[in-house]
């Protein structure tokens, strides 16, 4: 037995809204507080479950209907009494005690957990609808700037639904997943008379459902905007897919197109546009290169293809100088042998390299040349200068270049400082580094001495204003006033941004470092 119910508009908190989405199609099977229609008012927009469960008949309304308190949105098909489930009377509360592990069940959200605070792009979804998971497994990969990482779920159960795609934008709050974990609701007996009742609300929602939303749910959400936000949209000439939405359910809101106009004005003001600050270049021409013989097609990691535009934009509108010295570091290779051989026999678990000695020197001449340690100003007009004193350090990955910043170098010791290079660098080549992980730098450090070469140019990592190069150490005649004697010298290359510093501080901040790593001693004072 069955019978048609009539699901009224409930109270929306406004005397009239429009409708911008219907959830569900004529035949669909809808359970108790499935959404089925978005509407939107002067100020909000919310979707609004349904208060019955069955099969969809009738849809009673359309998308820019404006609708109130009371009106008809649907009827419903629902299951009829315990007629067609129970044989006699006797059996009766059968029902309620098979629907108790039902009711020890609660469909949980699980949500991004902090990343960092910026928003990042789902690249990988591990779970599919039915699995059964566990706390702690990994059920998302996301992919911010430069960093990586698997999102785990804190909680166990069985995914019920997934409220995302690869491809869309997250944040700390977005909901994932809809899970059904293990619950400690009591068992549904107490009242037997009722079990009649709520026997068949349970029974759509058990199976049908799930998949009923699961379907409707990549419609909804590829279009969950406002038709005023789709005409503003429209006469921005906007895809909606690439604006990041912050709106209930994933829907966008006119703040999220504003944000988005905004940012990419900036970008072409920062020297995406060739009359905004870049240089108006000749597009490169187009070549068919198979003709001359065997070629592979290789895409650029994530890495590069966001790392490559912001090379570009540094190298185009930062006014570069680079200078260029070599650092007797004989005394100190002596020393770090030293401390090492000490550190093993004390099994300390750390390895000083010498790169820990160059971040001192270079935290130290900050400190000394305060101009090194600030950034430019949006509009250009003045300098920010930082009191901290956090060193980038750049690590080659395998998927492209990647710079985590080691925080309050000038105040931590030697042993700490190496303790976490290793950690920072562990997690940046397995693609684990975090935005914060990569945020907050006063000046990045870019070593090549354990590969190769006698120099390079490195490029400012903007917002920050200078850089600097380490090329491989070499042993070469050093003349000391009476003769020549082997010494080990590093080649160092300063790169800075020309608008803040001149020539002369250039110079002088090499040289400060060039003294700290020559004479250790000068790094206490």
């Amino acid at each position: 037995m069955s019978e048609l119910k009539e699901f009224l508009l409930p109270d929306i908190g406004a005397d009239a809204a429009d409708i911008t989405d219907i959830l569900v199609a004529v035949g669909d099977t809808i359970a108790e507080d499935q959404d089925v229609l978005t509407i939107e008012g002067d100020k909000a927009s919310m979707d609004v479950p349904s208060s019955v469960a069955g099969v969809v008949k009738e849809i009673k309304v359309n998308v820019g209907d404006s609708v109130s308190e009371g009106n008809l949105v649907l009827i419903v098909e629902v299951a009829g009494s315990a007629a067609a489930e129970a044989p006699a009377a006797a059996e009766t509360p059968a029902p309620a005690e098979e629907a108790a592990p039902a009711a020890a069940t609660a469909v949980k959200e699980l949500c991004v957990p902090d990343i960092g605070g910026d928003e990042v792009e789902v690249t990988d979804i591990l779970v599919a609808v039915g699995d059964t998971i566990t706390e702690d497994q990994d059920v998302i990969t996301v992919e911010g700037d430069k960093a990586s990482m698997d999102v785990p779920a804190p909680f166990g159960g069985v995914v019920k639904e997934i409220k995302i795609a690869t491809g869309d934008k997250v944040s700390e709050g977005s909901l994932i997943l809809l899970i059904e974990a293990e619950g400690d609701a009591p068992a549904a007996t107490p009242a037997t008379a009722s079990a009649p009742v709520e026997a068949p609300k349970a029974a759509p929602a058990a199976a049908p459902a799930a998949p009923a939303k699961v379907e409707v749910a990549p419609v909804s959400a590829a279009i969950k905007a406002s038709p005023s936000v789709r005409r503003i949209a429209r006469e921005f000439d906007l895809d909606l897919n690439a604006i990041a939405a912050s709106g209930p359910k994933g829907r966008t809101t006119k703040e999220d197109v504003q944000k988005f106009v905004k940012a990419q004005l900036q970008a072409a003001k920062n020297g995406g546009g060739a009359g905004a600050g870049g240089l108006a270049v000749a597009a490169s021409p187009k070549v068919d290169f198979a003709k001359f013989g065997e070629v592979e097609v290789k895409e650029l990691s994530r890495i590069q293809k966001i790392s490559g535009p912001a090379l570009h934009r540094n190298w185009v509108t930062i006014p570069h100088v680079t200078q260029f010295d070599e650092a007797d570091i004989t005394d100190l290779e002596v020393f770090r042998k030293e401390q090492n051989a000490i550190a093993a026999k004390q099994d300390l678990g750390v390895k000083i390299s010498p790169l820990v000695f160059m971040m001192k020197a270079v935290a130290k001449a900050l400190a000394l040349y305060p101009n090194f340690n600030s950034s430019l100003s949006e509009d250009g007009q003045s300098l920010i200068l930082k009191k901290y004193y956090n060193i980038g350090i750049a690590v080659d990955t395998p998927n492209g270049l990647v710079v985590p910043v080691v925080k309050d170098v000038l105040n931590k010791g030697i042993y700490d400082i190496c303790r976490e290079i290793g950690e920072i660098s562990k997690k940046a080549r397995a693609g684990k580094l975090t935005s914060k992980d990569m945020q907050g730098g006063s000046m990045t450090i870019s070593s090549l001495g354990g590969i190769g070469g006698t120099q390079f140019t490195p490029i400012v990592n903007a917002p920050e204003v200078a850089i600097l190069g380490v090329s491989k150490s070499a042993m070469k005649p050093l003349w000391n006033g009476k003769e020549f004697e082997p010494r080990l010298m590093v080649p160092l290359a300063l790169s800075y941004d020309h608008r803040v510093i001149d020539g002369a501080d250039g110079a002088r901040f090499i040289t400060a470092v060039n003294n700290y790593l020559s004479d250790l001693r000068t790094l206490i004072l």
